[in-house]
């Protein structure tokens, strides 16, 4: 079963994977797609507010991120880790639940991109908002390193995210039943 999204003026055909016995999300992948990656990062881009860094969890987001830092015209972005590093130093931390993680998750941040935040605007950039417990992660640590959180962007709003009023988005993106269709 496949669900066949618009987004960006491109269209692709997403696979249904079953995360229960009752309910299938549809796989937006971006890891491999240069001409999605660079399309949405230009539209997303373009929506932007006014920002001095983005920050990312370690997701499929990454190459979306990339792509938009490039066009900005800065050479830094932030990536929360779903793992400390060797060389991760003054770690800031927060733990998060994904609908695409089977269990809970902890994300960090290492010290130095903790200060690179502080006192600057800062944009959250993601591929996909459902839940919201990955932004709601990343919200945290932009607060603990003391940035200010200036919007947050996703490709598309999976589910209940598509009412939500504080993320800017592409496209939405519905959740489906045990057969496929969407609910």
């Amino acid at each position: 079963m496949y669900y066949t999204i618009e987004v960006a003026g491109l269209k692709r055909d997403l696979p249904l994977c079953p995360i229960s016995d009752k309910l299938n999300i549809a796989a937006f992948v971006l890891f491999g797609d240069v001409e999605l990656t660079e399309r949405c990062a230009e539209k997303l881009y373009e929506l932007a507010p006014e920002h001095d860094v983005m920050i990312t969890a370690e997701s499929k987001g990454i190459p979306l991120i990339h792509a938009m830092c490039r066009m900005s015209g800065k050479n830094r972005y932030i990536l929360a880790r779903k793992s400390v590093k060797l060389y991760m130093r003054d770690v800031v931390k927060c733990d998060t639940q994904s609908i695409t993680t089977a269990q809970a998750q902890t994300l960090y941040i290492d010290g130095d991109d903790a200060e690179f935040m502080k006192g600057k605007r800062v944009l959250i950039v993601d591929d996909v908002i459902s839940t919201g417990g990955s932004l709601l992660s990343l919200e945290n640590l932009v607060s603990q390193a003391g940035g200010t959180i200036v919007g947050k962007m996703a490709i598309l709003a999976e589910g209940d995210a598509i009412d939500r009023q504080d993320i800017t988005y592409l496209a939405p993106l519905p959740l489906f039943d045990k057969d496929g269709n969407a609910i």
